[in-house]
């Protein structure tokens, strides 16, 4: 199984030994150059400290490191750049190479590129010693022409004064985008490359040389070797990304309406889900997926044991129709349960509009195994995943429920996925994510951040001030960022630039979301006035995170709305357009293997 990863940090023992497999295979495809292997674990502890960002990519295959790229995206222009790419000399053949160049510009494409550049030998045989070098630098080429990349022309940058000092082509890939390079554009990159790659001052006489001799378009090189082999005469447009089209999983299962309160008012309704759920049918960005079933042990990571023994034991005595709602709240000593079961409800929830039935576990269990279910799909290297749990989880604490939530779905999710890096679990929702605040109060490889409505009006009311920051080895990985009544588009977009800044700094290998739709205009349980432009804002920041991303469904109670806002989101997330028709119609998953395929499987040539 072939998975891709992107090195956020070498002190977890992941991460240490991802750089220290990628320098032995560093040291092998350079042996001229090994020394610059020591660079790879400062380039990922010093990201974005640089002036522009930087990505250590990692194919993964069968638990070891098959293949690396050095990624840098440089703002000031817009464009990224491939330092260097290299794959094990057992791992050659197999389309390890291709996989890997595909990751590499979604990559790209995910830090914000407008295109990549990337160097390689010219296909000059007079610069090289052997037939072979020059027969692989031809091969090199012509694999790069069937994807539309091509080098520059009339550029003095192919000229034995290259600052690298040796011969070399830029070539440009148009990352799929369908944008054209420009003499324009192509100085302002190229200045960036010879500033942050050669370390040239732009009064260095070779940096002013390059960029005087970048006169007029075309700046490329018309296809060379695919005219050779009949291709057609002009040049196809560029090949698209085959990473960025595979579909989105959405793990979905219908188990979630066993749990329905048919109370007048109750708004946490089977509707909701079954309203998001239509949104995607159809859409060829979306592949439904059935969850599996995980060991209950993942529960009782992050739940007291007594709390899920008590929920487990409470819905098997209620019949189908009761309701049980907590009315007393005992203080909460171990010592002083009460004795009756149904009065023990007060024991472990913490408000009155959150009842028990005969089906809470069951529906709950099966909102965890959507979440675990999407998180091992994450493991499996599935960039974005999205768990449509339902009943929510975020207001779940270690050992409480309430606020519709029984179990934390998207905290067991963080914590299955912290034992391969460092995690942030963003809270979307309108209402503060009490629960999981709770959980990782103490711990700082998973930060909490959460944007939600002012808990002096805003439920939970008790949870979600600004001053709350962790404690022990959890201080400063909490954040809490409190939005007044009547925030809008550009009230939240602040809130958000705040929290993905946080994001970054903590530099984690995954990203999980709850998302709440209830952050909406006109949602009954919030008074946010965001529209569905912050929908898509959230989700264009996010992606440029280059992050993978679980989303685990929270809130959001207008069902007439919250379909189109959820896949306004999904969309941007995935780099989409965004006005495809739905047809109202039921999810139908696919099976059950299919959420375990590898990211990519493509072939070499």
């Amino acid at each position: 199984m072939l998975q891709f990863f992107t090195v956020h940090e070498v002190d977890t023992e992941p991460g240490h030994r991802q750089v220290a497999e990628a320098q032995a295979i560093f040291r092998e495809s350079f042996p001229t150059i090994a020394k610059k292997a020591e660079t790879l674990p400062v380039l990922v502890q010093k990201q974005r400290a640089l002036g522009y960002d930087v990505r250590l990519l990692v194919a993964e295959k069968n638990g070891h490191v098959a293949g690396f790229a050095v990624i840098f995206y440089f703002p000031e222009c817009g464009f990224a750049y491939l330092d260097y790419i290299a794959t094990a000399s057992k791992a050659h053949g197999g389309g390890l190479g291709a996989a890997l160049y595909d990751a590499v510009r979604e990559t790209a494409r995910h830090m914000g590129g407008r295109g990549l550049f990337l160097e390689v030998r010219p296909d000059d045989r007079a610069v090289h010693e052997t037939d072979a070098q020059y027969l692989d630098a031809v091969k090199r080429l012509r694999f790069y022409e069937k994807l539309n990349v091509l080098p520059l022309t009339g550029t003095a940058y192919d000229k034995p004064t290259h600052p690298g000092g040796d011969y070399t082509l830029l070539l440009y890939d148009g990352l799929g985008l369908g944008r054209p390079l420009r003499a324009g554009e192509l100085k302002t990159a190229l200045g960036a490359i010879l500033v942050h790659k050669y370390l040239l001052a732009p009064t260095d006489p070779q940096y002013v040389a390059y960029l005087r001799s970048i006169k007029r378009d075309p700046v490329l090189r018309p296809p060379k070797y695919l005219r050779e082999e009949a291709a057609p005469p002009t040049a196809r447009p560029s090949a698209p990304l085959r990473t960025i089209v595979r579909p989105v999983k959405l793990v979905f299962s219908n188990e979630h309406a066993i749990h329905h309160i048919p109370q007048r008012g109750y708004v946490e309704t089977p509707a909701r889900v079954d309203a998001i759920a239509r949104a995607f049918v159809g859409s060829p960005l979306i592949e439904f997926v059935r969850p599996r079933r995980f060991d209950e042990k993942h529960i009782r990571a992050v739940h007291a044991p007594d709390f899920v023994n008590y929920l487990a034991r409470m819905s098997r005595t209620l019949k189908p129709g009761d309701l049980v709602y907590p009315y007393v709240f005992p203080l909460r000593r171990p010592e002083k349960k009460p004795r009756e079961m149904a009065i023990r409800a007060g024991y472990y929830c913490m408000d009155t509009f959150t009842p028990l039935t005969s089906n809470a576990y069951t529906a709950a269990r099966a909102a965890v195994d959507v979440a675990l279910t999407g998180a091992s799909l994450t493991l499996t290297g599935h960039r974005i995943v999205y768990a449509l749990c339902r009943p929510p989880g975020h207001h779940a604490e270690r050992r409480v429920f309430g606020g519709f939530c029984y179990f934390n779905n998207a905290a067991v999710a963080a914590h299955y996925l912290s034992r391969h890096g460092r995690v942030v679990l963003l809270d979307l929702d309108y209402h503060h994510g009490n629960g999981s605040q709770n959980i990782f109060w103490k711990r700082s490889d998973v930060s909490f951040i959460s944007i939600h409505g002012h808990p002096n009006r805003a439920y939970p009311y008790f949870s979600g001030f600004e001053d709350e920051r962790g404690a022990e080895e959890g201080l400063g990985y909490n954040l809490n960022i409190p939005l007044p009544e009547h925030a809008d588009d550009e009230a939240y977009a602040v809130a958000l630039k705040r929290a993905l800044v946080a994001v970054e700094r903590h530099r984690p290998r995954f990203l999980v979301v709850s998302l709440g739709l209830d952050i909406a205009r006109n949602d009954p349980t919030g008074d946010f006035r965001c529209t569905v432009k912050t929908f898509g804002r959230i989700g264009r920041e996010l992606r440029a995170l280059g992050l993978p991303v679980l989303c685990v469904q929270e809130g959001g109670y207008n069902t007439r709305q919250i379909g189109a806002h959820a896949r306004r989101f999904i969309n941007e997330l995935a780099g989409r357009a965004t006005s495809e028709p739905q047809a109202p119609a039921k999810p139908r998953p696919g099976p059950e293997s299919e959420a375990q395929k590898p990211l990519l499987q493509t072939p070499l040539e």
